[in-house]
Formats: C-alpha cells, sequence, structure tokens
C-alpha cells in the first residue's frame, strides 16, 4: 500500500510540473541597421510557432502552455514594429501579434540563460525587401581617395550593445553607453585628421555577434581595427587603462585570460542563433592570421598603450595578450582598448563625463597617429606627405642600430638625442628621433 501511495504522489508531481505555463515577460525592441530585434524573457524553455500574415503585416507567435507575466505590456513602436498585441486562438496557447510596418521575413531562436539573462525567445524582423541576413559575405569596398592617395580607414567597434550592456559600474552606468561615446568622439577625431577617415562597426544601442564586427572592418578594407571597452573586476579598487592584442597561445596573465572568456561571452548574452554556424571558423582564421598582422598589432598596441600612459594611469605597463574572438581577422591589424574600469566608482564617474571620453579619444588617436606616421601603408595619403617620426617605441628583438637604420639616421645620432652611452635598450622604451 505506500507503494501505491508513493506511485500515486510522483504521478501528481510530475502532472503539476508538466501543467505549470511557461510565463512571457514584456518584449524588449533593439532596432540595427539591418533588422529590428524583439526579445522576449521566458520562465522556462517553450515551444513555439512563427509565422507571417498579410493585409496588414504582422508577425505571429503561438506559445503553446504560456501565459503572459504580470507584467507583460506593449513596447512603444520602433524600427519595423508598430505595435504587440496579444490573444488566445485556442485553449493552451498564447498567441503574440506584432503588427509591423511592412512586409517582414522573421528568424527566431531561443537562448539558454547567459550571465543576467535567463531563458529568451529572440525574433529578429528583416523587411522583406533586404538582403537575407545569412552568413556576412566580405564584400570590400574601396576607401575615398583624396589628391596623393587614399586615406587610412580606421573600423572602430564599440564593444556590447542591445541585449548585452557589458560591465555596469556602481552608479548603474553601462559599458556599452559610455564605449560607445568614446567611440563616436573617437571617430569624429579621427575624421578630422589629414589622411584618415573612420568607419564606427557600431553606431546605436543593438547588438552585433563577434565575428560579424570583424567582417565589417575587413569590407571596409580597414588599416586597423580598434576595440573599446570599459573593464570590470570583482573588487573596485582597480583602476587605470589597458591595451589588448590576440594571443594565438596562452593568455598573457590570468586576468587576460578571464577578460577574454568574458568578452567571448559576448554572444551568449546578446543573443546569436547558433543553426549553422562552423564550428571550424574559429581555428581557420586563427590558420589565416600572418605574422605581418600580429607584429603590426604589436606595434600599435605598444603606441597606444604609451599615448594613454602619457595621458592617465594604465593598469598594465605592457602590451596584454589573450584569445579574443572580435580580434581574428587575419589581414587587418587588430587590438582591444580597456579604457577604464567602470567597476571603480571614480573611474565610473570620469567615463561619464563628455570631456573625460574626448580626453581619451584623443589619447588613442595621438598613438594611432604615431604608428600610420611611422608606417604608413603605400598609395595612402600619409605615405604621400609623410613628416619624419617623433619618436620610436621598442619592441622584442629590435637593437638601436636596426632602429637607425629603419628611420635613416646614424647610431651617433640616435644615442645622443636619447642620452643613451651604450646600446642598451629594452621592449617599451620610447626614443626620440632626431629631426622629428
Amino acid at each position: 500500500m505506500p507503494g501505491v501511495a508513493l506511485a500515486a504522489l510522483v504521478a501528481m508531481l510530475a502532472w503539476t510540473g508538466a501543467a505549470v505555463a511557461v510565463e512571457v515577460g514584456p518584449p524588449r525592441l533593439w532596432e540595427s541597421p539591418e533588422h529590428t530585434r524583439v526579445v522576449f524573457d521566458l520562465s522556462r524553455p517553450g515551444e513555439h510557432k512563427v509565422f507571417t500574415l498579410d493585409d496588414p503585416p504582422r508577425v505571429v507567435i503561438d506559445l503553446r502552455g504560456a501565459t503572459l507575466g504580470r507584467n507583460f505590456a506593449p513596447p512603444a513602436a520602433k524600427g519595423i514594429v508598430r505595435n504587440v498585441r496579444t490573444g488566445t486562438p485556442e485553449k493552451g496557447v498564447l498567441r503574440i501579434v506584432i503588427d509591423t510596418t511592412a512586409k517582414a521575413r522573421p528568424r527566431s531562436f531561443l537562448l539558454t540563460p547567459a550571465q543576467n539573462r535567463g531563458h529568451r525567445l529572440v525574433v529578429d524582423l528583416t523587411p522583406a525587401g533586404a538582403a537575407a541576413a545569412a552568413t556576412p559575405k566580405v564584400v570590400q569596398r574601396p576607401p575615398p581617395t583624396v589628391d596623393g592617395g587614399r586615406l587610412v580607414t580606421i573600423a572602430i567597434d564599440p564593444g556590447h550593445g542591445g541585449e548585452d550592456p557589458g560591465a555596469i559600474g556602481p552608479r548603474g552606468t553601462r559599458e556599452k553607453d559610455v564605449v560607445l561615446s568614446i567611440s563616436r568622439q573617437l571617430a569624429e577625431a579621427i575624421d578630422r585628421e589629414p589622411g584618415m577617415r573612420a568607419v564606427l562597426i557600431r553606431d546605436g544601442d543593438y547588438f552585433l555577434p563577434l565575428r560579424q564586427r570583424y567582417q565589417k572592418a575587413r569590407e571596409a578594407q580597414a588599416d586597423l581595427f580598434l576595440s573599446i571597452h570599459a573593464d570590470a573586476i570583482a573588487h573596485g579598487r582597480a583602476a587605470g587603462s589597458s591595451v589588448y592584442m590576440l594571443s594565438t597561445r596562452g593568455a598573457s596573465s590570468q586576468a587576460a585570460r578571464w577578460l577574454a572568456d568574458r568578452e567571448n561571452a559576448s554572444d551568449l548574452v546578446g543573443g546569436v542563433s547558433l543553426e549553422g554556424k562552423d564550428n571550424t571558423l574559429a581555428a581557420v582564421l586563427l590558420d589565416l592570421s600572418q605574422g605581418a598582422t600580429l607584429q603590426a598589432s604589436d606595434q600599435v598596441a605598444n603606441h597606444v598603450l604609451k599615448s594613454l600612459a602619457r595621458f592617465g594611469r594604465v593598469h598594465k605597463h605592457e602590451v596584454q595578450r589573450a584569445n579574443f574572438v572580435v580580434l581574428r581577422a587575419p589581414d587587418v591589424p587588430s587590438i582591444l582598448i580597456e579604457t577604464a574600469f567602470i567597476s571603480n566608482a571614480e573611474e565610473e564617474k570620469r567615463l561619464r563625463d563628455p570631456a573625460h571620453q574626448g580626453r581619451i579619444a584623443t589619447a588613442i588617436l595621438d598613438g594611432v597617429r604615431n604608428w600610420f606616421h611611422a608606417n604608413p601603408p603605400p598609395g595612402t595619403w600619409i605615405a604621400a606627405n609623410r613628416k619624419p617620426p617623433r619618436e620610436h617605441i621598442v619592441m622584442r628583438g629590435e637593437t638601436l642600430a636596426l632602429i637607425a637604420q629603419q628611420h635613416g639616421v646614424s647610431l651617433s645620432q640616435l644615442r645622443a638625442v636619447n642620452n643613451i652611452s651604450d646600446n642598451t635598450i629594452r621592449p617599451g622604451d620610447v626614443l626620440r628621433l632626431p629631426g622629428g
């Protein structure tokens, strides 16, 4: 008899669990240049079906065994979405109707919990007349030219965006907001610089998958890719800027490894469908990475780090290395800049200040400018109008004699302007150049 009672109890608990409805939270809307994203929080995974109807155009989502959450409310219109309404076409089915301003192609997928996000249903709505948003192909567009040669193109990628806020400071400052402001100021400063132009990879509050970010840089035929971020750590005492480059092996420190793992998880937080993804993509890209690209990344990273050090505090005085997905473009020198620790209350306060954001942008531009004037790409306006570089940052493996030969100066002149009595130099040393 006790066995029968136990079996009945187990059956009752199983029925109760099956009867628990999927609770659907209020939709969040994000508008990108390609599509409008609609995101619903779910209390647990659920079965759903998506289809479209015409006259008027609308996208319909049917969720079996689902109910509306208490705080469910229609969002304000955004992008292609005009209105969101709900109904119950049959018992046990929740219907969500998205009224659109034009015919749309829906693409839906479920996301498992990641960081501070739970289960989610993501529906991307692309205008019917737009190109299919499948695997993006690299279609290179020639950069503009001016008298004397083409402009150097610098791709600026503000980290995170949309569903992925990035790190959040003690006062609630979101990384995605401050790095977008810094990136916009940096882009304006670059566009004012003779011989240069900026391309913003993200210019709004929306999410981009990591590989799409560096592919956009390749499409623009970028000469340099800058990924802009604001660091965070569990305790709020850490401070200062850091500069990272891609490592195809191990990270330079435990902190670099932890940071790369967190940044590489952005696709899980921001929302990327894994359907049809090639698992060997990362390995292929790393195999394609040429030594020249990594060497250029190392050089420009050192220039930017030294410039940031002149501007203010740096967290690490050496360029750090980690396996960041966003830095894996095989043919574009790429670096990631942690502008400050948003987890530090004082640095968070400064990051919110537009004037301070401008000073960070200026420091980054100074380092970029110094590198391009020392290493102008052939056929560019900078190469045709090159001025003697003002300084040289010593890289690993360089000798004083090789540096003198590279800049066309004598070894004795180089020693004299830097007060060097012998040939001892160290990586990271900043040497003044004769005539610079």
